[in-house]
């Protein structure tokens, strides 16, 4: 049970969710966007997430597309992980998310939901990294289209007021070599240890992480090492452990040295995979 009552809307159109915001906001409420909602419920219930307004974006069809246009891949931020999975357009996409979570509660979380999680995974958006995606977002007085890269550093970085419309992915990515790994401590369904996807573009291994550290990220200086054939494999995968962009994490799921000692059977395994496609 949610301890504390909020006022629930679920527009339908862009315009409509935030002239409500701007409204609710002007009334001193906390107002939260959300395209799923499974992470405010849960949060909420354990008093760890509060909001008087909750603006549901899943009734706008923009929020909805999941098609080819022009030869971009459009990705609506309420589509949920399981459609995905089922339209497997972006086969790399489509593996990764395949991994988070059961089957139930992939029916119901969202790719923009995952995305803007207050968990440390947020593994959807590995995919997008490596794709160099672009990202549709609207706030009061406007819709652009922008560089995910520029409103991803760790973590979504929105404004307030400003919530994610859709991704965007060139469609010359969707069919390239790829490589989606998950490690768990005990069963398949559970937090990643460590999770990789990478991708094979123009000869050139990209590499991104998730449960490795406290954030996703690609590291372009990681992939520089990835990609040095003047290193012997075993000297590559050392040189990739000393420079990751922050610790290792440990906790009651892994400890830092186990994480460590995957990332580098993981390397194994991609280095296998997608030398051999060059």
């Amino acid at each position: 049970m949610i301890a504390f009552d909020f006022n629930y809307y679920k527009p339908s159109t862009i315009a409509e969710a935030i002239e409500t915001y701007i409204t609710a906001t002007s009334l001193r409420k906390k107002v939260i966007y959300y395209s799923g909602g499974t992470e405010f419920i849960t949060f909420a219930r354990t008093n760890k997430m509060h909001a008087d307004v909750v603006i549901d974006i899943k009734g706008i069809p923009e929020c909805n597309i999941c098609e080819i246009q022009g030869g971009q891949l459009i990705i609506g931020a309420a589509i949920s992980l399981n459609k995905l999975v089922e339209t497997n357009l972006f086969p790399l996409l489509s593996q990764t998310v395949k991994q988070i979570a059961n089957h139930s509660s992939r029916n119901k979380i969202t790719i923009g939901g995952n995305i803007n999680s207050q968990l440390i995974y947020r593994e959807g958006v590995l995919p997008f990294l490596l794709a160099d995606a672009k990202v549709k977002i609207a706030s009061q007085g406007e819709e652009k289209v922008v560089s995910l890269k520029k409103i991803f550093d760790r973590k979504m970085t929105l404004d307030e007021g400003t919530f994610l419309v859709q991704i965007i992915v060139d469609a010359s990515f969707i069919d390239l070599p790829y490589l989606s790994l998950k490690r768990t401590q005990m069963t398949k369904v559970g937090y990643p240890v460590v999770t990789l996807a990478a991708l094979l573009k123009e000869n050139q291994i990209r590499v991104a992480f998730s449960g490795l550290c406290s954030f996703p990220f690609r590291s372009k200086k990681i992939e520089a090492i990835v990609n040095d054939d003047s290193l012997s494999e075993r000297e590559r995968i050392e040189q990739i452990a000393s420079h990751l962009p922050a610790s290792i994490v440990d906790d009651s799921h892994a400890s830092a040295a186990y994480r460590g000692f995957v990332l580098k059977n993981l390397l194994v395994d991609t280095f296998e995979v997608l030398e051999g496609k060059k």
